[in-house]
Formats: structure tokens, sequence, C-alpha cells
């Protein structure tokens, strides 16, 4: 088994893809690793579309702009998953929301996508995180019903090149004990 570690210092972000479907079995257990995904007191907000068919990829890659370097990657991916969020239920108790950052959905959508790339990568597959694009548009391309929001756009498949790791912050850089500003 690879250590988990490494899946995390070797998964990038991947704009290009072989034209190799992904296996049934590798894309739900993508879904399975999402189920057991944490979220605010378990509310599991997110709604996953699947995306195979290449007229609705197409439909989806207009409504991002052109100086996006995964543009293509929406389409020459053999998946697209869409990660959509339920409004008003993560961070909420009793309807009212409970913290100074409101609606929660963006925190559990992050993590359910860290899920989703982290899994991936672990099965040979790559995926880039898509967040630049006309998310109205797309929600109505999609008929994503109002209380739900489409939050991201992940190609999945084969990665067709891997590139090299960027640069990364030290801990030191990052890292602050007790209070802000003591290293």
């Amino acid at each position: 088994m690879t250590d988990f570690m490494e899946i995390i210092k070797q998964r990038r972000s991947i704009r290009k893809y072989e034209d190799k479907d992904v296996q049934e079995n590798m894309l739900n257990e993508v879904l399975e690793a999402v189920r057991w995904t944490p979220s605010w007191a378990n509310t599991q907000c997110w709604e996953i579309i699947v995306v195979k068919d290449i007229a609705i990829k197409k439909k989806l890659r207009e409504t991002i702009g052109p100086r996006n370097p995964a543009t293509k990657a929406v389409v020459a991916a053999p998946v697209l998953l869409v990660l959509c969020g339920k409004l008003r239920a993560s961070g909420y108790y009793n309807e009212k929301v409970t913290t100074k950052f409101g609606d929660w959905f963006m925190f559990d959508l992050g993590i359910a996508t860290q899920t989703i790339c982290l899994t991936a990568h672990k099965l040979g597959l790559g995926t880039v995180i898509v967040g630049l694009f006309d998310h109205d548009k797309a929600k109505q391309i999609l008929d994503v019903p109002d209380g739900y929001e489409v939050v991201a756009l992940m190609p999945l498949g084969y990665p067709a090149k891997s590139p090299p790791a960027p640069k990364r912050r030290e801990i030191s850089e990052f890292t602050h004990y007790e209070t802000f500003g003591v290293r």
C-alpha cells in the first residue's frame, strides 16, 4: 500500500488526459471515498453530477474563461465530476447560521474535493479543480435546482503527463505557536 504522505506529495493538477475510459469500479471507489468524507454535523451537503456526455461537457466548457488552463481538460477527460453544495444545511442549527462565516458548505465541499483528488491519485487517475467559470450558467446547463450551487468542475481520467511539484513554503513560514506571529 502506498504511504499516505507520498499520495499527498505526489498528487498534481492534471490538465491533459489519455483517451481511455475510467473503469466504473474506480469511479465508484472515488464516490465511495466522498461518501465517508467528514462534514459539519454530518450534513453531507454535497451532490455530485457525473458527466460523461461530450455534448454536456462542451456546453460546460463554454462557461470557462478562455485563459483558464483547464478549459480543454473539461472535455478531454473521460469523466467530469461537477460538485454542487446544498445551501443552508452545513453550519446551520434550527435553520439559523451558527458561524461568523455563514454557510459552511464551501468548507465541506473543499474537504470532499480533496478526498476526490487524493483517492483518484491513489488509483492512478488525475484530477484538476476548476473553480473559475460561470457558476450560474453551469447550474442552468445541469438543471441544478434552487437551494444548491455548482461549486467546482473536476475532470477525472488517466494522466497523459504529470507536471513536477511546485515550490512549497517551509513549515516555519506558515506555522505560529500560541499566538499569530510567534514562530
